[in-house]
């Protein structure tokens, strides 16, 4: 992984280390090349005015990068082509046949059974009733549910930071998932709208993911807390990593955990730790707790997401690899079952392929 990061950008040249033998971690730092106008974005600890433009500057980036999303929808929206053809010549005695076919292509496309059927039922009922009188209504009325059922059920898809600081944010997830890339794709993107980021190593059982997070650090001109002994404890890199970032001004601190499987409890009280440590350092904090999950498992996804949600309450999702898939309806299947928000999607294996999640422009996107 890392040779493949170092391939796509730019190493960077300055890199001090300050150690801090009394606390088991130590702060490195990296200068990036790239300067950054930040004072139009300082505030004072506890105004809301800075995080409240962050989240409008990453929408506002989100809309200007929509070409991401949709390209990185092509293998769904491929699939889901058919429903065009279904519906061009649709007439109301072709109705249950269209609809049955419908439903098949929803469920190759992993809306899931409940959604699928519940949208289907729900247009059969429409048409009978001579509510929807051709195949264009058909579709919009199709687009129209799964944005309402989007919206309703996890309207609050932006970062939900708060007003101190810093404001932490946990990743976790299963091995295998993108985790560590996401995080350091995060800070990438949170750092180039003017954010100071620290970024906390704390998966300690993975060899490569310190190396791996230290790459992302210098990339992105971050610094980061790593742990100076082996089988060093997760919730005390975290712990070290938030106290710093309260002490020397950071606006957010990241961090990483190590992937585990749902099923592997005494691991999943690792993250319960974690929690509570950061909770008695910063009031509030972690302020999210973001779980990343493969795109291409589909509907497998649902049992790890319930187990992570049951045990730490997970407060939004990442959603990455869905490039590769042609099974985007699980977005909508894991909202749907969850009520958790999605808050990005990995569209891309680049830099800026981690795209705030917008539920309108997903709609677009599958159902252009």
């Amino acid at each position: 992984m890392a040779s493949t990061l170092s391939s796509r950008l730019p190493r960077l040249p300055s890199k001090t280390v300050f150690p801090h033998s009394n606390s088991g971690s130590t702060l490195l730092h990296f200068t990036s090349k790239t300067r950054f106008d930040q004072s139009r974005f300082r505030c004072s600890a506890g105004q809301t005015g800075f995080f409240t433009k962050l989240g409008r500057l990453l929408k506002e980036k989100a809309k200007s990068d929509v070409e991401k999303l949709f390209s990185g929808f092509s293998k769904t929206r491929d699939n889901l082509a058919v429903i065009d053809e279904l519906l061009l010549y649709w007439n109301l005695s072709d109705t249950d046949r269209v609809l049955d076919e419908l439903e098949e292509v929803l469920l190759v496309a992993d809306f899931g059974p409940k959604i699928t059927i519940k949208i289907v039922e729900s247009l059969r009922e429409d048409i009978y009733a001579g509510k929807i009188k051709s195949g264009s209504e058909i579709k919009s009325v199709l687009k129209k549910s799964i944005l309402d059922l989007l919206t309703s059920k996890a309207p609050k898809t932006e970062l939900s930071l708060g007003f101190r600081k810093p404001a932490v944010i946990m990743i976790v997830g299963v091995n295998g998932g993108g985790k560590t890339t996401s995080l350091g794709k995060l800070a990438n993107r949170l750092k180039r709208e003017g954010a100071k980021i620290l970024l906390a190593a704390g998966d300690t059982f993975r060899a490569a993911a310190s190396d791996q997070l230290e790459i992302w650090a210098e990339r992105t001109g971050c610094e980061i807390v790593v742990a100076e002994k082996e089988k060093a404890k997760a919730s005390s890199v975290i712990s070290q990593a938030v106290k710093r970032g309260k002490e020397e001004g950071f606006d957010i601190v990241l961090c990483d955990t190590s992937g585990r499987l749902h099923t592997n409890y005494s691991l999943m009280e690792e993250l319960v730790a974690c929690k509570k440590v950061v909770s008695k350092i910063v009031n509030g904090a972690p302020n999210e707790i973001l779980l990343v999950l493969d795109g291409t498992t589909g509907l497998n996804m649902l049992p790890q997401a319930r187990e992570f949600n049951e045990v730490v309450g997970i407060t939004g999702l990442i959603l990455t690899k869905l490039d590769g898939s042609a099974r985007g309806g699980c977005v909508v299947s894991v909202v749907d079952e969850l009520g958790i928000p999605v808050k990005f999607v990995g569209v891309g294996e680049g830099v800026d392929d981690l795209q705030p999640f917008n539920a309108e422009e997903f709609v677009d996107a599958i159902f252009p």
